[in-house]
């Protein structure tokens, strides 16, 4: 039976994308070999970037948004997928070249799903969502790197001072999260100083406030990070380079501050920094499943709930707009039902 479903989807108008509510059927959905039930999505600075147009997402029109979703197996032409089996979706271009979660059923490639773990609702599935799934990417690419809870950096400084950039925002919010459990000293930098009995509820050890970072710096500063994970990128990311300490690694996930890097290759070849960057869309099946096997194991469930919201899928709009004056804080869930 074909469904009548509600959509925000971005059309051109006016030689624009603009993004409006639409309503669609199953037929008008992607000859994909699973149809999915979609519960939920998110709203991640990239949905906000699409939805009020500051930013070109979409590389293909139309385009029904939404980088996320999580939900049910309807249909399956797949033998990887069965009704009933309880999906996420993260990456895979949704939303930019591929239709996205912001609608109540979606057909997708089977090589795209995970498996919700049992140990999160689907709900808890995208309070993670791309950017938890990112941050714990990012975790996992400073273990790959050395980085050790218990260890030290050639000896200093000490091996458990990680910083997170970005800290209130979905990835640092679940980075610190994550980090703060593993036995790390968190230290949160964020422009907001409202968030920071928040930031200290999910483990931060300290707060730095974001202008210690966003001045012009020397190449080579005081060695102080064993490990940091960056999403803002431009000045903060070469200040952190400069800060890290000898063998030190640096997960790289995000450019909400600029994609230009004004840094030198000092703290590289005199103190072997790693910088690692992290490639949440197009990661491999195991990359992915290991990232959810650990969010099961590594991530608060407590905390998760003090950094969620649920709203509406008819909210949408109001919040894109929100997320991208900064004004959102930890992760926004979409009830696209709603």
């Amino acid at each position: 039976m074909t469904a009548s479903l509600n959509a925000v989807m971005l059309e051109e108008v006016d030689g624009k994308p603009k993004a409006a509510f639409k309503t669609l059927s199953t037929a008008d959905l992607p000859d994909h070999e699973v149809l999915v039930e979609v519960a939920y999505s998110t709203v991640n600075y990239k949905d906000g970037l699409a939805l009020t147009g500051k930013g070109k997402i979409a590389r293909k029109l139309p385009m029904v948004c939404g980088v996320d979703l999580a939900g049910t197996v309807l249909e399956s032409r797949s033998p990887d997928w069965k009704p009933g089996d309880r999906v996420v979706v993260n990456g895979w271009n949704l939303s930019e070249t591929e239709w996205g979660g912001y609608i109540q059923q979606q057909r997708v490639k089977p090589e795209w799903l995970v498996r919700v773990p049992e140990a999160f609702t689907l709900a808890e599935s995208m309070a993670i969502g791309t950017a938890g799934y990112t941050a714990m990417l990012a975790v996992l690419a400073l273990e790959h790197a050395g980085l050790k809870p218990d260890g030290r950096p050639d000896g200093r400084p000490d091996g458990r001072e990680v910083l997170v950039t970005g800290a209130a925002g979905g990835v640092g919010s679940i980075a610190v999260s994550v980090l703060a459990k593993l036995g790390y000293r968190v230290t949160a930098s964020t422009g907001r100083p409202e968030t920071h009995d928040y930031l200290k509820s999910l483990g931060a050890h300290t707060i730095i406030e974001r202008g210690a970072l966003t001045e012009k710096g020397l190449p080579l500063q005081r060695e102080h990070w064993a490990g940091a994970v960056d999403s803002v990128g431009g000045q903060t990311l070469a200040n952190v380079i400069a800060q890290t300490a000898r063998h030190g690694a640096i997960a790289v996930c995000g450019l909400a501050g600029g994609s230009d890097l004004p840094a030198s290759v000092f703290p590289f070849i005199l103190r072997g920094v790693a910088l690692v960057g992290v490639d949440s869309v197009q990661a491999t099946r195991s990359q992915r499943e290991e990232a959810w096997r650990r969010l099961a194991l590594d991530l608060d469930k407590t905390r998760l709930d003090a950094m969620t919201t649920i709203e509406p899928l008819s909210k949408v709009f109001e919040l894109a707009e929100a997320i991208v004056r900064g004004q959102v804080r930890g992760r926004t869930v979409i009830d696209v039902r709603k």
